[in-house]
């Protein structure tokens, strides 16, 4: 994974700004931003339902808003195997769970999934952020986020959204991991996606064993090389549950950890399930950042 550019948000003199949409700027030389996650899903791997109910949904959200979340992100099909999900259903899960949240909240709202039509009547709900587990595998996504101004998230996944993958294996862990989203991150661009509405994500746990997202956490500021602002999805999952030796539901100084060390090594975009922490975590380690900064330059 070959450094290209500076790392996103690292101390240089120039800021780093990234666009969550047309005209939705952000500063994100030091401060990381946090995406607040909403599951309209019965089977998440964290919740599992618990916030299924449309009532409960909003509520979470309400919640999220309160705890200081900058974008709120809505996904209707777990990333892992399980029970089909069909693009009705799906649909029927996101479109308006996407709708009720633009009109309560004015703030990005990201759509996470891999089905091009569904990034497309999501934007037209109100997303502006299409967040694809997939490395946008289908052909109709990224002409969706074009048609739309959408920002974009490409994200490694080895086989692919919810294949089993127990026994993953790479010849060089960051190399292919890096190329595999320089390539995707290079379509998005091509296909008409301003640079700076172009994020990037290791994809943790998503086809890699515990030892290798940790590896990939650890060398965070290998792939913010790529010039791209670096999501950080780390929430509560399983390598840091085998890390810690902790149940699901007792991950959370883990994750805080997580997303120290990932902000310090050029990580911007908090993907979590506790705003609150994430948010402290994120403050925190703007002011260190930008106290070195001031020191530096």
């Amino acid at each position: 994974m070959a450094h290209t550019a500076a790392p996103a948000g690292a101390c240089t003199v120039g800021r780093v700004i990234v666009e969550l949409g047309t005209g939705n700027m952000r500063d994100i030389s030091h401060r990381a931003l946090v995406m607040g996650i909403l599951n309209r899903t019965p089977d998440s791997f964290y919740d599992n339902g618990r916030f299924w109910s449309f009532d409960d949904f909003l509520n979470l959200a309400e919640r999220h808003m309160s705890q200081g979340a900058d974008i709120l992100d809505v996904g209707g099909v777990r990333a892992g195997p399980g029970p089909e999900v069909t693009l009705a259903e799906e649909l029927d899960r996101t479109c308006d769970a996407v709708a009720a949240l633009r009109r309560r909240f004015d703030v990005p709202i990201a759509i996470d999934t891999f089905r091009g039509e569904v990034a497309r009547a999501a934007f037209v709900a109100g997303a502006c952020i299409g967040n694809d587990i997939s490395g946008f595998a289908d052909p109709s996504y990224l002409p969706a986020c074009v048609e739309h101004a959408a920002a974009v998230v490409a994200t490694h996944a080895r086989l692919g959204p919810r294949i089993p993958d127990p026994a993953p294996s790479y010849q060089d862990l960051l190399d292919e991991v890096g190329t595999f989203l320089g390539v995707r991150a290079a379509w998005a661009e091509a296909a008409g996606v301003p640079r700076n509405r172009i994020m990037v994500d290791a994809g943790l746990d998503l086809g890699k064993t515990p030892a290798m997202s940790a590896t990939l956490l650890r060398e965070s500021d290998r792939l913010a090389g790529l010039g791209y602002p670096v999501f950080l999805s780390a929430s509560n999952k399983g390598f840091l549950g085998e890390l810690v030796d902790a149940a699901v539901d007792d991950r959370a100084q883990a994750t805080w950890a997580a997303h120290a060390l990932g902000v310090g090594l050029g990580c911007r975009i908090l993907r979590s399930h506790d705003v609150l922490g994430a948010r402290r975590v994120a403050d925190v380690m703007a002011s260190l950042l930008e106290t070195r900064a001031g020191v530096l330059t």
